[in-house]
Parts: structure tokens; C-alpha cells; sequence
């Protein structure tokens, strides 16, 4: 959890910065940060189950084969 988490602050700093940058505008830029990469953190924490599973998975079929 720790690493979904610093990835979120990651996501967070780069997506305001660069709406920042592209409009000039700290409302959008704020908003867009929040919104955006917290979808992205959501999403990120899901897929990243799906894969150790996947993993785990793979892992067994192998143990398996041998």
C-alpha cells in the first residue's frame, strides 16, 4: 500500500504541474491533479493485484510442469 501511495503523490505533483504549465490557470491545475491521478491510483492498486495474481498463477503452472 506504502507504494501505491507515493505513487499517488508522484502522480498528483506531476499532473498539477504540468495542467499548470499548459493553462496558466491553479484552479485547473488543482483540479485535474486531484481528480485525474486519483482515478489513475485506483486503477493502479487494482492492476497491480491482477498481476501478482497472474504471477502467482503462473508460478504454480510452472511448479507444476517441473
Amino acid at each position: 500500500m506504502l507504494k501505491t501511495l507515493t505513487f499517488a503523490i508522484m502522480h498528483f505533483s506531476i499532473a498539477f504541474v504540468l495542467v499548470y504549465l499548459l493553462t496558466g490557470s491553479w484552479a485547473i491545475g488543482g483540479a485535474v491533479a486531484v481528480i485525474e491521478p486519483l482515478v489513475n491510483t485506483v486503477a493502479f492498486y487494482f492492476h497491480d493485484k491482477v498481476w501478482k495474481r497472474v504471477e502467482q498463477r503462473r508460478a504454480q503452472c510452472e511448479a507444476l510442469a517441473a
